[in-house]
């Protein structure tokens, strides 16, 4: 608060950099959170690019018609030729293409179950950080005005230097704020994207489910 008060004492404003070397603890604790933000976010997004940028509609339609044309075993090799979670997916399916319906539903669920929670993974942390740096924020912003109005209240000071301790805690208490509601904007915007995209894979993972078991059981069936 000593170097915070010479500069407003002198006619400047209180920088970030001040406040950081004054009383980091708090908006250090939200440059923490914001790095773990970034972090996800960018772990996320690649994820999903890299592993969900197959096109799902054309490689089935290939694999439909190896199937149609009883050729199974090269149907199952076109999906060895890349870890594509998709391509996992139409596998493990045609691996019991021979089998009755119960088996060729209970594989892709199987499979379906473990490939959900990591589209899904790590997505409600970005809602839980957005609160947790709105948090760290409000106690940042608390503690500088318990200060700053502690200090105001101390006796013997002239009223230009309360003045100045008053002006300088508040800037404290507003950086804190500052960095909190940002970080916490931030997690909220990326959230609402990424969600949105591992909804849609979501989607797409049960489509891809459930028009394999449809092409399998009617192939059996002998309908083509």
């Amino acid at each position: 608060m000593r170097h915070l008060l010479m500069l407003a004492s002198e006619g400047g404003g209180a920088s970030l950099g001040d406040a950081i070397r004054e009383n980091p603890y708090f908006i250090v604790l939200n440059i923490i959170v914001s790095a773990i933000v970034v972090a996800i976010v960018i772990e996320r997004v690649l994820f999903q690019v890299r592993r969900y940028g197959v096109n799902a509609k054309e490689f089935f339609g290939q694999v439909k018609k190896l199937v149609v044309a009883n050729n199974i075993d090269r149907a199952i090799k076109l999906c060895e030729a890349s870890d594509y979670p998709v391509l996992q997916l139409v596998k493990a399916g045609l691996t019991h293409a021979n089998k009755g319906a119960d088996e060729i539903d209970a594989a892709l669920n199987e499979k379906l179950s473990e490939l959900k929670p990591q589209v899904d993974k790590r997505v409600g942390t970005l809602w839980s950080l957005a609160n947790i740096a709105t948090l760290i924020g409000l106690v940042g912003t608390v503690s500088g005005l318990i200060g700053t109005f502690g200090a105001i209240a101390a006796e013997g000071l002239s009223p230009a230097k309360k003045q100045a301790m008053l002006s300088a805690g508040i800037a404290e208490a507003m950086y804190n704020t500052l960095f909190g509601l940002g970080i916490a904007v931030i997690c909220m915007i990326a959230h609402v994207f990424i969600q949105t995209r591992a909804k849609s894979i979501n989607h797409e993972l049960d489509s891809i489910t459930e028009r394999v078991f449809n092409l399998l059981t009617v192939s059996n069936k002998g309908s083509y």
